[in-house]
C-alpha cells in the first residue's frame, strides 16, 4: 500500500500562522552559526517541508518545531512534563575544519501547552556546548555528551536555569579524530543505566576526571552505559562502524542502528560484532556476531538528481541506502500493523525503514517491511527519533543536502522536528509525572505506551535515590509480577530493580517464570547486575537452567553472564550450555559461550580438556584448541590437553579432529618452529592415515612446525609427485617454505619449469633463494603463465638486493614496465636507497611525479566525468574493469576481497569522494589502513596493513595475501602515512575505460558482466556474476 499524504489541513493552518516568538540569540561573544554547505537545491519552507512528508493512511503530521526556533537539532529527550529538550549542534563542521570551535552549541526547551502538535514555548536552558551530540534529561538535571567530556548540567530546582558551571562526569572520550564517529546516544535504559555509543575512526580511553591511565576503559565502536549513582562506567558490547540510534522493545531487548556495514544489531552484555575494519581490542576472539537483519538497505545508489526524479522500483525495495540515524520501537500502542516493528531513519532514501523482529535460535531475526515514512524534500536527513508523551513520536529533521558525513559544509540555518501520531488514541496522560503519587506512577506501568512507563519508572528510581521509603511502591510494582501478562512483569521486576527494592524471592519467581523473556530478565538481574552473588550457589542454579530450560534466548543470555563468575565457576555453566545439541547450527550462542569464557580457560585445564571432549557445537572446541596451543612455549601442559583429547577421540569423529587441528594450526600459523607435544608422533602417525584429506594435510603442517623429519620427507615426496593433484603439491611446497626445510632452494630452482608448481616456488625462493634467484627468475620470465608472473614480480620487489635485477629487465624490455603494479614500485622506493630511486625515477617518471599531479587530475576528471557522460557509460563493462582492478581488495555487491573496505555501502553517489580516494588515496586514508613497512631478518621487505597482532605475531595483509609474521623474525616495523592502495590506478584506462568504471561505482545494483561473462570471486573463489 503506497503511503497515504494526511496533511493539507495542516499545512494551510502553518501557512497562516505567524512566526513564534523566541529566543535565537547565541551565546555572548560567538557569531550567528554561518551556513558552509553551498545551496545547490533551493531549500523548502517549514511548510514544505511538512507537506513534502508521506505517511501511512491513518497517520498525521505536524511540523512540532522548525527554524528559527530550532537548527541543526542532532538529538532530543523529554522531562516528566513531557517537553522536549533538544540539542542543538553548530560546531561540527566540514572535513578541514572538523569542529568550528568559534561557535557554540545549545540546549533548548519546546513545549507545546495546547496540545496542538506545535510547540508555542521555547527556552534556550544552555548556550555554552561545544561537540554536543546527545542530551538524557533525569535526576535532577541534564547529561550531556560533549567530547571529551560526559556532563552533568544541575537544575535541581527545576527553574530551567543551571544552578551552575556543567559537572564533568566522565572524560578521556575522543574530540578530534573520531570526526562524525563521536561520542553519542544518551538514553535511559530499562535497567537505570545510561546508555551511549562510540563510533570506529578513534579509540576512546574512559574514566573519572583524574583516573590514571590504568584505570580508563577503552572503547573504540559500541555501546556503553555509565550508573548515575553508583558512578560505574562499562563497555556493553564492541563492534560496528558508526551507531547512531538505538531503542528498546517491549521485553527489554536493546537494537542498535548502524551504518555502511550492517544496519542492525541486538546489543547483548559481551557481544563482540562484526567491524567496518580494524580488530577488536582482545586477539583471541577469532570470530565476530554479525548483525540480526536477514537483509541490507544499500543498493541505494542514485545521484541528486535522479532522486529529484523519484526513486526506482528496485532501490525502494531495498530500503534506499546504507546510511542510518535513529532508531524506534513501535509499542502496544501503535496501530496492530506496526506493533513490534523498529523503525530507522535512512538519510539517503529520506524515509523511515521498518524491521520486523522474529524470535530465530538464540536471538533474534530481522526482516524488511515496508518503509513507513517518506520525504520529498532534498534536504530531509533523520538524525533522531523519540517517543512522544501524548501518543506518537518525534522525527528530528538535521535538515541538510550534503552527504552523511557533511565534508563539504554544513547548513547551519535549517533544522525541523515533525510529530508523527495516528488519529485514533487515547491521549489521557497527566501534565507532569513528577507530580503523581508513587502508586500513580506504578499504574502507568499498565499503559501499553512506552513513554509513560519508563518516565515513570525513571522518576521512582530518582525518588529511591533520594532517600524516600519505597515499601509501598515495591509492593505495587510486585503485584505486576503476578500478572500473565509477561510485559507487566517485566515491568514490574524494572521498577523493582531500579528502585533497590528486587528481592531473592522475586528472583527465583523470575528464574521459574513460563515466559522466556521474564527467565531472561531474571538471569539478567541475578549476574549482570549484581542481585545475587556471583558465588557456587548461582552457578549451580544457572548450570541446571543451562540444562533444562527450553529457550535459546535464556540460554543465550546465560552464556552472556559468564564472564561475571569465577573462571572455576563458569566452566560447569559453559560445559552445559555447550551440551545442548539443538544449539550446534548456532555459531551466535558458539560464539557467545567463547567471548563468556576465553579470559578464563587457560587458568582451568580440566574444565578446557571437557568442553573439547563434549562440546556439541563444533566451533568451540576449535576456539578452545586455538587458545590452549597459542601458549605452547609459556604453558605447554595447555597445548598436551588438547593431544589428549585429539589421542582419544574416536576416528570416525571427523568433524570433532579437524576442529581441533585447525584451532592448533591456526594458533602456530606463522610459526616457523614449536616444541612437539608429548605423544605428538604417535599421534601424527595415525592422523596420517585418515579417510579425511583435511586431517592430513593439518597433521602434516603441525608435524613440520614440531620438527618431524618424517613428515618432511612425506612432503618432499608428494611436491615432487608430477602426478599428484597440483593442489595437493602447492600445498606442500608451502608447508616446506614455512619450515624452512633445508636444501629447499634446489628442488624449487626445478619447479620454475613446473607450470603446475611454478607459482608457489617463485613463492618460495622470495624466502628462502640465494643471490642467484633474481636472475633465474627473470630468464623464465616468459614462459611463465599470468599467476607465475604476478609472483615473479612480488619476489623480485620483496629485497634491496633483487629490485636492480628487475630495473634491469625493465629496461632491457625482458619485462614490461606495466607489468609492475604501483604499490610494487613504491614498494622499491620505500628501501631508501639514493640509486636506486634514481633508477625507478627514470624508468617510471609518471608514478614518482604523482602526488604533484593528483589535484590536476581530480579536477580533470571532475570536468569529464559529468551527468552525461556517466549517464552514458557501459556499467557492465564498468564491472569487468573493476574485477580486474579492485575487487582483488575491495568488494562491491557482495563479491570481491575484504583488504580495503567494502565500497558496496560507501559514499558512491559523490563523485568528489570517489574522485580524492581513487586520485589520491593517501590524502585521506584512515590510519587503520595506513601501509607499514617491515623489514625481515631474511632480508625480505613487505609492505602491507596490520590488521592483527598478538603477543607472538602480527598478520600483514598485502595486496597478494595474509601474511601471519612472528614477531622474532621481524627486524623493523614503521608505519607510514600512505595507503596501501596506490596512486595512479586509472592512468592506464582510456577515457572510455574510466568513464565506465565511475558509472559502474555509481550504480546502484549489481549489473551483469559483458556477455553474462562468469568469474570467481578473489575473495572465496567461488563464481559470481
Amino acid at each position: 500500500m503506497m503511503p497515504c499524504v494526511r496533511r493539507a489541513a495542516l499545512t494551510l493552518l502553518l501557512l497562516a500562522l505567524p512566526a513564534l516568538p523566541s529566543d535565537t540569540t547565541q551565546a555572548a561573544g560567538s557569531p550567528a552559526p554561518p551556513d558552509t554547505q553551498e545551496e545547490t537545491i533551493e531549500p523548502l519552507s517549514p511548510a514544505q517541508a511538512l507537506a513534502a512528508l508521506r505517511v501511512p493512511e491513518g497517520f498525521e503530521a505536524t511540523l512540532f518545531a522548525a527554524e528559527p526556533d530550532v537548527r541543526n537539532p542532532i538529538a532530543v529527550s523529554t522531562d516528566s512534563r513531557g517537553r522536549l529538550w533538544v540539542a542543538e549542534n553548530f560546531t561540527y563542521a566540514e572535513r578541514p575544519t572538523n569542529f568550528d570551535l568559534s561557535l557554540k552549541d545549545r540546549i533548548l526547551i519546546l513545549e507545546d501547552t495546547d496540545g496542538d502538535g506545535v510547540h508555542d514555548r521555547h527556552t534556550v536552558f544552555w548556550d555554552q556546548g561545544q561537540k554536543l551530540t546527545s542530551i538524557a534529561v533525569g535526576f535532577g538535571g541534564v547529561w550531556a555528551t560533549c567530547a571529551p567530556h560526559l556532563l552533568f548540567i544541575p537544575d535541581r530546582d527545576g527553574d530551567d536555569v543551571p544552578d551552575g558551571p556543567p559537572e564533568i562526569i566522565l572524560d578521556g572520550f575522543d574530540a578530534d579524530s573520531v570526526r562524525h564517529n563521536i561520542v553519542n546516544g544518551l538514553k535511559w535504559g530499562p535497567d537505570g543505566w545510561l546508555y551511549g555509543r562510540h563510533g570506529i575512526l578513534a579509540t576512546s580511553r574512559v574514566g573519572h576526571p583524574g583516573a590514571a591511565d590504568s584505570e580508563r576503559t577503552p572503547i573504540n565502536c559500541g555501546v556503553w552505559r555509565y550508573h548515575p549513582t553508583r558512578k560505574q562506567f562499562e563497555v556493553v558490547s564492541h563492534g560496528t562502524t558508526n551507531p547512531w540510534g538505538m531503542d528498546w522493545d517491549e521485553h527489554g531487548e536493546c537494537w542498535l542502528i548502524n551504518t555502511v556495514i550492517g544496519h542492525l544489531w541486538h546489543v547483548v552484555p559481551g557481544a563482540h560484532w562484526e567491524r567496518m575494519y580494524g580488530s577488536d581490542f582482545n586477539p583471541h576472539l577469532y570470530d565476530l556476531l554479525p548483525q540480526t537483519a536477514d537483509h541490507v538497505h544499500w543498493d541505494e545508489g542514485e545521484r541528486w538528481s535522479d532522486i529529484r526524479e523519484g526513486m526506482s522500483g528496485t532501490t525502494d525495495a531495498a530500503g534506499g541506502g546504507h546510511a542510518h540515524c535513529g532508531l524506534l520501537y513501535c509499542d502496544a500502542s501503535w496501530p496492530k500493523e506496526y506493533r513490534g516493528s523498529l523503525l530507522a531513519g535512512n538519510l539517503h532514501g529520506r524515509r523511515l525503514n521498518r524491521d520486523t523482529l522474529h524470535r530465530h535460535g538464540s536471538t533474534y531475526i530481522a526482516r524488511h517491511a515496508p518503509d513507513f515514512l517518506f520525504s520529498d524534500d532534498p534536504y530531509f536527513r533523520v538524525i533522531e527519533m523519540e517517543h512522544a508523551p501524548q501518543t506518537g513520536m518525534f522525527v528530528v529533521d538535521w535538515s541538510d543536502i550534503g552527504e552523511c558525513h557533511e565534508n563539504d559544509g554544513v547548513h547551519r540555518s535549517s533544522g525541523r522536528i515533525f510529530l508523527i501520531r495516528w488519529t485514533e488514541t487515547d491521549d489521557a496522560t497527566a501534565t507532569d509525572l513528577a507530580a503523581l503519587s508513587d502508586n500513580e506512577l506504578v499504574k502507568l506501568q499498565r499503559q501499553p505506551r512506552e513513554w509513560p512507563a519508563r518516565t515513570a519508572r525513571r522518576i521512582l528510581q530518582e525518588r529511591a535515590v533520594a532517600g524516600r521509603d519505597m515499601e509501598a511502591a515495591a509492593t505495587a510494582l510486585r503485584e505486576l509480577t503476578k500478572s500473565t501478562d509477561s510485559v507487566l512483569v517485566l515491568r514490574g521486576l524494572w521498577g523493582l530493580h531500579v528502585t533497590n527494592t528486587l528481592s531473592a524471592a522475586d528472583i527465583r519467581s523470575a528464574l521459574t517464570h513460563k515466559s522466556e523473556f521474564v527467565r531472561t530478565w531474571g538471569v539478567r538481574l541475578a549476574a549482570e547486575y549484581g542481585h545475587l552473588p556471583a558465588d557456587g550457589a548461582l552457578a549451580a542454579r544457572f548450570t541446571n537452567l543451562a540444562q533444562e530450560d527450553s529457550s535459546g534466548l535464556v540460554r543465550h543470555y546465560l552464556a552472556s553472564t559468564l564472564s561475571r563468575f569465577a573462571p572455576q565457576q563458569r566452566m560447569p555453566i559453559a560445559l552445559a550450555l555447550a551440551g545442548r545439541q539443538e544449539d550446534a547450527d548456532d555459531p551466535r550462542q558458539a560464539l557467545m559461550i567463547w567471548y563468556g569464557i576465553e579470559d578464563g580457560i587457560t587458568a582451568s585445564p580440566e574444565g578446557a580438556r571437557q568442553l573439547l571432549q563434549t562440546a556439541a557445537l563444533p566451533a568451540l572446541p576449535q576456539y578452545i584448541a586455538r587458545r590452549l596451543t597459542h601458549e605452547i612455549e609459556t604453558t605447554p601442559e595447555l597445548t598436551a590437553v588438547v593431544v589428549d583429547v585429539l589421542a582419544a577421540t574416536p576416528e570416525d569423529d571427523t568433524t570433532r579432529v579437524a576442529a581441533l587441528l585447525t584451532g592448533m594450526s591456526e594458533a602456530l600459523r606463522g610459526w616457523q618452529k614449536a616444541p612437539m607435544p608429548g605423544g605428538w608422533s604417535k599421534l601424527a602417525k595415525r592422523l596420517g592415515t585418515s579417510e579425511d584429506e583435511n586431517v592430513r594435510q593439518l597433521s602434516r603442517d603441525l608435524s613440520l612446525v614440531f620438527g618431524d623429519g618424517r613428515t618432511m620427507q612425506e612432503l618432499r615426496k608428494l611436491a615432487r609427485a608430477g602426478d599428484a593433484d597440483p593442489a595437493a603439491r602447492q600445498a606442500a611446497i608451502r608447508s616446506l617454505v614455512t619450515a624452512r626445510a633445508p636444501e629447499l632452494e634446489p628442488m624449487l630452482v626445478k619447479f620454475l619449469q613446473d607450470r603446475d608448481v611454478a607459482a608457489e616456488a617463485i613463492r618460495g625462493l622470495a624466502v628462502v633463494g640465494g643471490a642467484d634467484t633474481p636472475k633465474l627468475i627473470v630468464s623464465n620470465y616468459g614462459r611463465f603463465r599470468d599467476a607465475a608472473r604476478e609472483e615473479a614480480i612480488t619476489a623480485l620487489v620483496s629485497r634491496p638486493a633483487f629490485a636492480p635485477v628487475l630495473l634491469d629487465a625493465v629496461a632491457s624490455g625482458r619485462i614490461p614496465a606495466e607489468a609492475v603494479p604501483t604499490f610494487q614500485v613504491r614498494q622499491m622506493l620505500t628501501f631508501g636507497d639514493a640509486g636506486l630511486t634514481a633508477r625507478i625515477e627514470e624508468l617510471f617518471p609518471d608514478i614518482t611525479r604523482r602526488s604533484q599531479k593528483a589535484l590536476s587530475r581530480i579536477s580533470q576528471l571532475r570536468e569529464m566525468l559529468t551527468d552525461t557522460t556517466l549517464a552514458a557509460g557501459d556499467r557492465s563493462h564498468g564491472r569487468k574493469l573493476f574485477q580486474d582492478q579492485c575487487a582483488k581488495c575491495h568488494r562491491l555487491f557482495g563479491t570481491g576481497g575484504t583488504t580495503a573496505p567494502d565500497l558496496t555501502g560507501a559514499q558512491r553517489t559523490n563523485l568528489n569522494y570517489l574522485l580524492e580516494n581513487i586520485v589520491d588515496p593517501s590524502a585521506t586514508v584512515s590510519k587503520n589502513y595506513r601501509m607499514s613497512v617491515v623489514l625481515l631478518e631474511d632480508g625480505r621487505v613487505l609492505n602491507g596493513v596490520v590488521t592483527n597482532e598478538t603477543d607472538r605475531t602480527i598478520t600483514l595483509q598485502t595486496p597478494q595475501e595474509a601474511m601471519v609474521l612472528p614477531l622474532e623474525t621481524i627486524e623493523e616495523r614503521r608505519q607510514t602515512d600512505l595507503s596501501l592502495m596506490p596512486e595512479g590506478q586509472l592512468d592506464r584506462l582510456g577515457d572510455d575505460d574510466v568513464r565506465d568504471l565511475f558509472s559502474y561505482l555509481m550504480s546502484p545494483s549489481q549489473v551483469a558482466l559483458p556477455a553474462e561473462t562468469k568469474v570467481k570471486d578473489p575473495a572465496s573463489g567461488s563464481a559470481a556474476r
